[in-house]
């Protein structure tokens, strides 16, 4: 269904055509940098029944009406195009244009979406098709079939949701640089969208796909992921928290919105997606399956909305007293759908802000980890090319950690030891445990996990070379800037301070058994995931 497009007027060229027909608002640069919880239990979740088996239809019905209040669509919606950057050099729509493409990645849902409402705006301006796709590759780091297989499912319900949108969802099998430009071509795309995230690998797919899009074709990358955008909180790596902490807050008040909705698009395609074979994808996936799917943790939009709605009404009044007790269940477990961006994290921000009056404590500080820790996770990494090395730390850590590099360790173990859980320490052991069976580890105890790490291993590049392998192996939620962060933080001291001296740490923050004795019952935790109980 091709469309005569409208020719711009050269009076309209920098004020009403530049909303009309440019992917981007008149000023945003295209020289942006192109560089590179734990579950209350195994099964069951606080509250009953698994973690996210229940319907959300409260909450979810609230948000629906929440969506409607803020517009009818994005259309009628005030829409901040400060979260959008000009990927290409071409900022125009073509005019034989026969549809707008969202390239989905990271952020994978539909709604509470800000790449996938700003695609629809486009569209919906230029009175054009709207399409979705996502290019599913056969590996990915080390990712398992336990990762693969929550995003599958996840997909399956962004195919479904879209469908009853109208909004046809292509998913291409392999890399994007090699599917989504022919499909661009073919099809007659008129621009691209796509979401953002600061890796390496996601911003090399990036690049790659905007090498070999044609030079007419404008393409844009808007951040779906932060509140703040990653770009607008700060055009530099931050120090820590304190330094951006300001940072993002001035900035909330303008960016912590309401979402309009995604809603049915009323421009038909032309052409329709493929049928998906969602069986055949998952046997298609070039991963190791050894390490399984759990069960606590259902996949989905529609269940991480109800992990949250359980998390508002059961936990979140404990979480600023308890969050640190891997005996209680007061986190949020969102981690895994955060990740793969199944759900919001500003969504959850606005739900858990409407509390704030009740649960004071709690509800500040589940901001300042969800908002100001999170996003600057995502600064690091997109700022620091060494976002999981050595080399990307602190001058002061690099030069303690080579000080303390050839002292004797108290244990040395091989990674064999570490993933099987066997080591002298039970409570290490049972955090490990806990990891590998159920994809997800306490907070807290990710902390002295991977300090542990550094101390039983031959040298600093080895015990972070161990913890991101175990992490990205087994976390549900790794292979994240949160997660590198981590382990940056433990072994590497990022965003932290120089502490006493001592023997390997240096200046490092120490943590030990008997600080833990001291938090919670470590008998406790370590009575339930005890190696007896997983050798049954």
């Amino acid at each position: 269904m091709s469309q005569k497009r409208r020719k711009r007027k050269p009076a309209e060229s920098k004020q009403e055509g530049a909303e009309e027909e440019a992917l981007v608002p008149d000023g945003l640069e295209s020289n942006g940098r192109l560089a590179s919880g734990a579950p209350p239990g195994a099964k069951k979740a606080a509250g009953g029944g698994d973690v996210g088996s229940r319907g959300s239809a409260a909450l979810a019905e609230a948000i629906k009406q929440a969506r409607l209040d803020a517009a009818p669509s994005v259309a009628e919606f005030k829409y901040n195009k400060k979260r959008v950057r000009l990927i290409s050099q071409e900022p125009d729509l073509k005019e034989d244009a026969r549809g707008i493409l969202y390239w989905m990645s990271r952020d994978q849902r539909v709604q509470d979406n800000w790449a996938f409402l700003y695609a629809q705006r486009l569209a919906l301006k230029q009175k054009l098709p709207l399409h979705v796709c996502f290019c599913l590759v056969p590996k990915f780091l080390e990712a398992t079939i336990r990762h693969f297989g929550f995003l599958i499912r996840g997909l399956k319900e962004v195919a479904e949701e879209c469908k009853e949108l109208s909004i046809p969802f292509h998913l291409l099998i392999g890399f994007a640089k090699d599917v989504l430009p022919p499909f661009v071509t073919t099809h007659g795309i008129g621009g691209v969208v796509t979401d953002f995230a600061p890796l390496r690998v996601p911003m090399q797919w990036v690049q790659d796909v905007q090498a070999r899009l044609p030079p007419d074709v404008p393409f844009v990358q808007v951040d779906a992921h932060n509140i703040v955008p990653c770009w607008v909180a700060s055009d530099k790596q931050e120090y820590g928290a304190r330094t951006i902490r300001r940072k993002i807050h001035d900035r909330l008040a303008e960016f912590l919105t309401e979402f309009p909705p995604v809603v049915r698009h009323p421009y038909p395609a032309e052409f329709q997606a493929e049928p998906v074979d969602w069986d055949a994808c998952y046997a298609s996936l070039q991963v190791d399956r050894s390490v399984k799917e759990v069960t606590w943790a259902q996949p989905g939009t529609a269940a991480g909305l109800a992990v949250l709605e359980e998390f508002i009404k059961d936990r979140l009044k404990f979480f600023g007293t308890d969050r640190n007790n891997p005996n209680r269940a007061a986190l949020s477990n969102l981690s895994p759908w955060f990740h793969f961006g199944q759900i919001s994290v500003q969504r959850a921000i606005l739900e858990v802000r409407k509390l704030r009056s009740r649960y004071k404590e709690s509800a500040e500080a589940f901001i300042e980890e969800a908002v100001v820790r999170r996003e600057l996770a995502d600064n690091f990494c997109y700022y620091n090319p060494n976002y999981d090395k050595v080399e990307g730390a602190y001058d002061w850590a690099k030069t303690t950690l080579k000080l303390h590099a050839k002292d004797k360790r108290p244990h040395l173990y091989k990674l064999e030891q570490l993933e099987a859980g066997k080591t002298h320490d039970p409570l290490w052991n049972a955090a490990q445990l806990q990891m590998v069976h159920e994809g997800k580890m306490h907070g807290f105890l990710r902390m002295y996990w991977a300090k542990k790490i550094l101390e039983w291993t031959t040298s600093p590049e080895e015990a972070l070379k161990f913890s991101i392998y175990l992490n990205d192996r087994y976390e549900l939620d790794g292979r994240d800037p949160n997660g590198y962060v981590g382990c940056m933080w433990s072994i590497c001291g990022i965003h932290d301070q120089g502490w006493a001296e001592r023997a390997v740490f240096g200046k490092i923050r120490y943590m030990n058994y008997a600080g833990c004795k001291r938090k919670f019952d470590v008998d406790q935790f370590e009575r339930k995931y005890s190696p007896q109980k997983f050798s049954k």
